[in-house]
């Protein structure tokens, strides 16, 4: 049965890439074509959840002289799953997206390709047990990302995607420094292998330093978010989609397990990460509720929230083994909720300017009568982006919440409700925009119906993992925390 899983795992892996390649070959016309060709990989995942709950499947691959090592435990089964979730929607969103905005046949055909390097890359990143595999998985998600960004060929489109290519380099740097480092005091790359025999000096602690210098670069966390916002401003609304939902939190979860690996009880250094964090929700919510732009409040939204991921550093370091469960299991359900919900804003976003092709907030005015689907797929994302019941963001705060308290940790509650004011504050004000009744004469534009459905269904998956949280967060607590 392991050796059948195991083949099992791999072909998953390699499916999202070669899906990509045939549809470069053949690009899909239906998006009933996307779904029936990938929907047998999430499938595929639940078959296996039960499995790595029970215990982690691992191996390693002998390419030369070199050993991979990986494993699938119940977190990175469940994160295998999210990204298939986001990717099936975002490619059958696509192929709507072809008809609606009409991008040149050849720019759209390399999407298909770039998409499943993605999604190849994350599972990589999902289920790596050493630095190399976790490198060589950062680096194609960085290149596809990079690629995806650029498609639409537009001058700022091309700024914008150059800019981010530079932010990961810098990144890149950053984390071969301390890989290199680590090899040369502890001579390994395996992450099981450096636990055991790691140690907290200064090399260690320089070596973290750069490693999570190049992660939060490429993870978008406040100060180092400024590519963030400008490449979304231009990209493909399919892919901001992906990006905003699952790239950024690739390297959140890099940090987190390398983290809690190498430096467990480093507690200033995680308090200020939380602070970072802390930063980043008050920023990111306050430029959302001053931005002009539709696309600008989601992807400021995205600085923001990503802000509540990082509050598990100071949960976790020198506290009790029951915060610190409670704040594991808050931050992957915050992060699944957040990756379902920000994938059907930026698609619902996408609707209204392609319907009524402007950006504009002010331009809103009229849709809540002329585009009430779309709208209403937007406040039903904005529901678990603000933590109202009883969607997967307030189960997570809700334990966030009970996390900080039992630790004493009072500032990360004052966060969690400013920032949910915060949210509120700039969700409502895209509706107050869009339900003026002086509204201008716009030639609205008429989109395929799936692309209504598609973040329909996501937002309401959202909503309705608050409703099944306890099967997600008994398998984590059965993985416990590492």
């Amino acid at each position: 049965m392991t050796s059948a899983a195991n083949l099992l795992l791999w072909l998953m892996l390699v499916a999202p890439l070669l899906l990509g390649l045939l549809a470069w070959w053949r690009p899909p016309r239906h998006m009933r074509g996307v779904v029936l060709a990938g929907g047998g990989l999430p499938l595929a995942t639940l078959w296996l959840l039960p499995r790595a709950g029970e215990g982690a499947l691992h191996g390693s691959l002998a390419l030369g002289g070199l050993s991979l090592h990986w494993r699938l435990d119940a977190l990175s089964a469940l994160l295998l799953l999210l990204t298939q979730l986001v990717l099936l929607a975002s490619t059958a969103y696509a192929v709507g997206h072809r008809r609606a905005a009409l991008p040149t046949e050849a720019a759209h055909a390399r999407l298909w390709p770039l998409l499943g390097g993605l999604g190849s890359a994350l599972g990589v990143i999902w289920v790596a047990a050493d630095l190399l595999l976790l490198y060589a998985g950062l680096e194609l998600m960085g290149l596809c990302a990079v690629g995806m960004l650029l498609l639409p060929g537009k001058a700022e489109a091309i700024r914008a995607g150059l800019r981010y290519l530079l932010y990961a380099l810098v990144g890149s740097l950053a984390w071969l420094l301390g890989v290199a480092l680590l090899l040369g005091a502890w001579d390994t790359l395996e992450l099981a292998g450096l636990a055991a025999v790691v140690e907290p000096d200064a090399t260690t602690r320089i070596a973290m330093a750069l490693l999570t210098g190049g992660l939060l670069l490429k993870a978008a966390i406040f100060p180092l978010h400024g590519w963030l916002v400008p490449v979304h401003a231009s990209a493909w609304t399919p892919v901001s989609a992906v990006h905003g939902a699952l790239v950024v939190k690739a390297s959140f979860f890099i940090l987190i397990i390398l983290w809690r690996l190498l430096l467990p009880e480093a507690e200033m250094a995680a308090g200020a990460l939380g602070l970072l964090g802390a930063a980043a929700v008050l920023w990111g919510g306050l430029k959302a509720w001053r931005a002009d732009s539709l696309k600008q409040v989601v992807a400021w939204s995205t600085v923001g929230q990503l802000g509540y991921l990082m509050l598990l550093f100071p949960l976790l370091a020198g506290t009790a083994a029951s915060v610190a469960a409670l704040a594991w299991q808050a931050t992957w359900l915050q992060l699944a909720g957040h990756a379902l919900a920000k994938a059907a804003m930026f698609m619902a976003a996408g609707n209204l300017m392609l319907s009524t092709g402007a950006s504009r907030l002010a331009d809103l005015a009229g849709t809540s009568r002329r585009l009430p689907l779309s709208l209403m797929t937007f406040g039903i994302a904005a529901v678990t982006l603000m933590g109202l019941p009883p969607s997967a963001g307030f189960t997570a705060k809700w334990l966030l919440l009970q996390a900080s308290l039992q630790s004493g940790q009072w500032p990360w509650v004052v966060v969690l409700v400013l920032g949910t004011l915060l949210t509120a504050a700039y969700v409502f004000r895209v509706l107050r925009c869009s339900f003026v009744e002086e509204a201008p004469r716009h030639d609205f534009k008429t989109l395929p119906r799936g692309m209504d459905l598609v973040p329909l269904l996501l937002a309401l998956a959202a909503v309705g993992l608050g409703l099944v949280a306890e099967w997600p967060l008994a398998l984590l607590r059965q993985g416990g925390v590492p």
